[in-house]
Parts: structure tokens; sequence; C-alpha cells
């Protein structure tokens, strides 16, 4: 039995969580619920990211304290992950006192390894503003590929991380204000002595050949020393010892990850250094998304290298999401948040399903075509997976008393081999699950359900039962019937991660509990409930309501 805790990138309090950012969050609790149900031990950890100047303007704009906005913004992303059935173990603040302790246990050991330097630097300053600006809140064009509009820490056309002040013709994003150099000390993180260490750890099979590749361009570069203080007014934890200096947020935010499982053994009466000690057996995963490659491949194992820490087993980096083959649009109306959705399409396992049909174990973006998104959920889920208890149940129901044949004294050979083949590709499921190669797996158990409907047609149950011989009914129909009725269950168990709460209903369908382990593969149904829709098509107009809705 494996140990693993498992993390997704934390969402930043200062807006509302979107689909772009379910891609990842999704991804994640499929993986999480297999383990589960494989019967490792996993817990899935998240937490808000609360610091930075952006939430301190934010709150200021709102007229309430930082601290208030971040509990607000704490219940709507709880609430928009609990109604995706993202089911965290724990989902924490990085505005903790947990996080506060470690973040200052960890820059002490850095500073005890000599990892830490104090140096004067040259920094925008919004005159209007009269503050220091941080990097997100200096605009320019790319220093390497010269496209405009880019933040000041990194270029999201060519992916170069720089400084600030290499931007060309830099601006204030607050006020539009070309900033002025201002002199101050801040402290460093001597990320240019971790080369070697880093070198050999990205190679070391933690990292997709992707990531790795993309790494092996920043190495060649030269990694630069990571300035990781930040000047007051600011909102986050001040610096040991160094008054009116705070950490930046990406010192805090990684640590957030321990501080979230400290809190969560702290209740839960586990040993927070079984996971995060050096020679810890537990496995470390994290779900990224590529743009925070940098910061997780690179900054953070060196952190915990030198700070005493263990280092993640795996880090699982997934492309973008574009939606109509384009970056989220708000003026289109694509730039789609969770609760607009959950207004309007209502059911979260459609956007899991659809999500699931195109995620890899590549960095590759994926899209969410909106058109192919209904017609994709309303033909494999509606139109093949629903409609076999749809046009099978009702015969069971009316001439057997909702009784089930058992497998052993099914005859049809076609119908034992369509069952047995669903068993026996149990490990092929797994496997798939493990690598996530989702889009695989679906559509091997979606041949598995159209294999299913072709069997049905051919053997046309609503034929037999119209039979004036009555041992064709009361033994073809009931042996052909309970065989798709078992076989959908089999096809339900293995679909589980993916459409949990769909699951659920088919569950009960069966007078089952809902399915926790893929050992319930080698028990069978015995009785069923009469049928009642287990699901709605999606309707095109609601998409466009939710588009409309989001111009």
């Amino acid at each position: 039995m494996r140990k693993i805790l498992v993390t997704s990138a934390l969402p930043y309090a200062n807006g509302s969580i979107h689909l772009g950012h379910l891609v990842e969050y999704i991804q994640t609790d499929i993986w999480v619920r297999f383990q589960k149900m494989q019967g490792n031990i996993a817990y899935y950890i998240c937490a808000d990211d609360t610091h930075g100047t952006p939430i301190m303007l934010m709150a200021e704009q709102e007229n309430i304290s930082p601290e208030e906005l971040v509990e607000k913004i704490h219940k709507e992303h709880s609430k928009d992950f609990e109604d995706f059935c993202v089911n965290f173990d724990n989902f924490y603040s990085t505005n903790s006192s947990e996080n506060k302790e470690l973040s200052e246990e960890v820059y002490r050991a850095l500073v005890k390894n000599n990892k830490i330097f104090e140096k004067e630097i040259e920094q925008y300053y919004d005159p209007d503003k009269k503050m220091f600006l941080p990097d997100r809140f200096i605009k320019g064009e790319c220093p390497k590929c010269k496209t405009k509009d880019q933040y000041g820490d990194s270029c999201e056309s060519c992916g170069s991380t720089y400084n600030p002040t290499d931007l060309i013709n830099p601006y204030s994003v607050l006020t539009g204000a070309p900033p002025v150099k201002k002199k101050t000390r801040h402290y460093f993180f001597k990320l240019s002595e971790c080369s070697d260490f880093l070198s050999k750890w990205t190679k070391s099979g933690t990292l997709q050949k992707e990531a790795s590749n993309k790494l092996e361009e920043w190495f060649k570069a030269g990694l630069s020393d990571w300035d990781i203080s930040r000047d007051a007014p600011y909102f986050g934890f001040e610096i040991p010892d160094a008054p009116g200096k705070f950490f930046y947020v990406w010192l805090d935010a990684p640590i957030g990850y321990m501080a979230s499982f400290k809190n969560f053994a702290k209740i839960n009466k586990l040993s927070f250094n079984d996971f995060w000690k050096k020679n810890s057996e537990a496995e470390l995963v994290h779900f990224i998304g590529k743009d925070i490659l940098y910061f997780h491949a690179l900054f953070w194992p060196a952190t915990l290298e030198y700070s005493g820490y263990r280092k993640p087993t795996k880090i699982y980096a997934h492309g973008f999401l574009t939606v109509n083959g384009e970056k989220m649009s708000k003026s289109r109306g694509t730039f789609i948040t969770a609760r607009s959705y959950l207004d309007h399409i209502k059911n979260p396992n459609f956007l899991r399903y659809y999500y699931a049909s195109k995620l890899n174990e590549s960095m590759e973006d994926i899209d969410l075509n909106l058109q192919d998104f209904s017609a994709k959920v309303n033909s494999d889920l509606v139109g093949k997976f629903i409609n076999i208890p749809s046009r099978t149940s009702g015969f069971i129901s009316k001439y057997f008393e909702n009784k089930l044949v058992p497998l052993k004294s099914i005859e049809d050979k076609k119908a034992r081999e369509l069952i047995l083949g669903i068993i026996n590709m149990k490990d092929v499921v797994l496997d798939h699950y493990e690598l996530r190669m989702f889009s695989k797996l679906i559509k091997l158990l979606m041949g598995q359900v159209e294999a299913l409907n072709e069997f049905v047609s051919q053997k046309e149950p609503w034929v037999l039962a119209k039979n004036k011989d009555q041992h064709k009914i009361n033994s073809e129909l009931h042996q052909i019937c309970s065989t798709c009725l078992n076989a959908f269950r089999l096809i339900s168990i293995y679909l589980t991660p993916v459409i949990p709460e769909l699951s659920s209903k088919i569950a009960l369908f069966f007078n089952e509990s809902p399915y926790e382990s893929f050992s319930n593969i080698e028990t069978e149904a015995v009785l069923i409930t009469n049928y009642v829709h287990l699901l709605q098509r999606l309707d095109l107009n609601d998409i466009e309501e939710m588009v409309n809705s989001n111009k």
C-alpha cells in the first residue's frame, strides 16, 4: 500500500475559479480518487494563495481588510470545488499560523546553510501610487522576444523569466505612469549555487520529458539568484529580523502545501514528519500548470533541499485551456467562471468527463470546443452510456421482480465474453489512470459501451418480450438484460473517479453504496431499483446563455 500526498497549485485569492483552473483540479481529483479506490493512502491537499500586493490592493478597493477579503474568497472557492466534486482532504489558506511558522523555519535554515544574502537593488517605483511595484504590476515589452504587454516576471509568449527592470518601455499597471527606479535592500536565495544539484535532480525521472527539456534551456542560460523579499506596504509575512521586509509570495505559497498538511495532520492525528522528512517513504506528487514549472522544479526543490526537507517524488505539468481554439476571452464570453457553468449547465459530470476525454500525460494544451462539448457528452454519456439501463432495465422490473441473473447462469457465449472482457481489462484501466492517460481510458471504456449497445441491438429484447414462447421471455430475455446491466455496472465502477456524482446515482440504482474500491469489480449486483432518468441531455441554449452571461 502506497502513502501519497498529492497537491494542486494554490488558486490565488483575488478572483473566482474559472474553467481554466478546473483543468488542473479535475485532473488531480480523478487521479487521487483512483489511488483511493486502489486501496492506497492518498491525501489531496490544497490552499488558497492569499498573500501579495494584488490582494492588498483589491481589499483596499472593496474597503475591507485583506483578511476579510481572503476569507470571503475562500468560502467562494470552497463551494465551487465542492460543487465540481473536487474532493480535497484539506483546503486551507496560506495566511495561517502553520504557514507563518514553517516559512520562518525554512528561511532560518536557508540562512544557516548560507543560501541567503542581502544586497542593494534598483526596483521600479510608482511615483503616483507611492509604492514599489511587484512584478505583476509592471508591464512592457519582453526583453527576449519583444512581445508587448508582458508582465514584469515572465513572458506568456516565449516563457522567458527576467527581472522587471529588463522590460522595454515599462509602465505601471496601477496608474499607467512610467515607473522610476529606486534603490532598496532585498534578500536573495542563492539559486545560482544550486545548479549542480538541480541539474541532477531534474533528470532523476521526477519530471515529464518535455518539462526536463524545458529546464535544460534554463540551465544553459544560467540560473539567477532569486529575490525572496518585498517592501512594505505588502500583505504577507514579515521576514524575521528585517522590519518592513516581507517574504515574496512565491516563497511562502509552496510552503503552503506543507502548512495545509500540517493543519490536516494535527486534526487527524497523523505524523507531519512521515510525509515531509528527508528520507520519507511517502510519495509527494504535485500537479501544476506548465506556466509555473520554473517555480516548482527549480526554486521549490532547492528550497526544500537546503532547509532539511524532502523533495517531490513527481511533478506533473499540464497545458493551458483554450475555448473554441482561442485564449479565454471576456469580450467573447469564453472566460467562464465555475459558478456560471454551474448556474447554467448545472451538471459537473459533463465537464469532468469532457476534460478526461482530452487529458493525457503530456503538457499539451487542451481545447474546450463548446459545440464539440455538447455533442460529445450527449452522444457518449446520454446516447450511449445511460442508454444501456434505459433500454434494458424496464424488462427486469416488469417481468423479473428487479432481480438479475448471476454471471455463472448466463448461457449465451457472446454475453459471457462481453462481461468477462470488461472484467479482464481491469489492469489496463488501472494503468491508464496511474499514467494519467485519461483520454485513452475514456476511448477504451466507450469502446465497450458501444459494443454493449451493439449487443442490445442484435438481441432485440423488446422483440423477445413480445414472443409467445414463454421460455424465451423467462430465460433469454432475463439473461440478455442482466448481461447488459451487469456490464453497465462494471463500466460505471471504472468511470467512478471521472464522474463520481453520476456513479453514486448508478450505485443506488443497483441497491449498492457508492463505489469506493475497484474490488467492486469482483462482485455482482443482484437487484435493481425501478429505473428513473439518470442524466438529462445538455441543451445548446444553456451553453449560449452561459457564454452571454460571461461577456
